[in-house]
């Protein structure tokens, strides 16, 4: 009988060290709680954050790796230029009918839709920043337009751009395609 007791002494024993850890995590959980809500007190309103972000972006388009790149810069454009400094990208300059040059860049093993899907792409930014032409139909542009280097086009949406013999820098027109009666 006396062991019985010793047990239940023992198993009470335990309940009440159990119930102290119980409260003392309910007390650290409380406390971290309490820091979390005044972290949230401290937090900056979004907007403010994205000044500071857009300030520190400022200052790194400055470095002369990344000068070349617009102030309203995307991540897409910073890798862009770190591939082409690697060399692992090649600049394809693009000749619009109006006069105007468009610097795409593309990875060195590019197809001819790659080329097309940066053009795209550059053109959305483009249009974004300046405010311009919401939509664009690409389906109409490459029907109405064909791409042109060295008097050869650029026909074959998978074919490299080095199998046309476009290394960097090279120079491609964007034509409008003649119309068949």
């Amino acid at each position: 009988m006396m062991e019985e007791q010793s047990q239940d002494t023992a198993g009470g024993a335990q309940t009440a060290k159990e119930e102290e850890v119980d409260k003392g995590n309910l007390a650290d959980m409380a406390a971290v709680d309490a820091d979390a809500q005044e972290e949230d007190e401290d937090a900056l309103p979004h907007s403010e954050i994205l000044d500071i972000f857009e300030e520190g972006l400022a200052r790194l388009v400055q470095d002369p790796l990344l000068c070349d790149l617009p102030i309203q810069v995307t991540l897409e454009e910073v890798n862009s230029q770190i591939a082409l400094e690697y060399g692992q990208a090649m600049t394809v300059k693009v000749l619009k009918a109006d006069g105007e040059i468009m610097p795409i860049v593309v990875v060195q093993n590019a197809t001819v839709l790659d080329l097309k899907k940066a053009i795209r792409r550059f053109m959305e930014l483009k249009q974004q920043r300046e405010g311009g032409v919401k939509h664009v139909s690409w389906r109409y542009v490459w029907r109405t337009y064909h791409l042109v280097f060295q008097g050869e086009k650029l026909e074959d949406d998978k074919m490299r751009l080095k199998d046309y013999g476009i290394r960097n820098r090279d120079e491609v027109t964007f034509m409008k395609r003649l119309r068949k009666k």
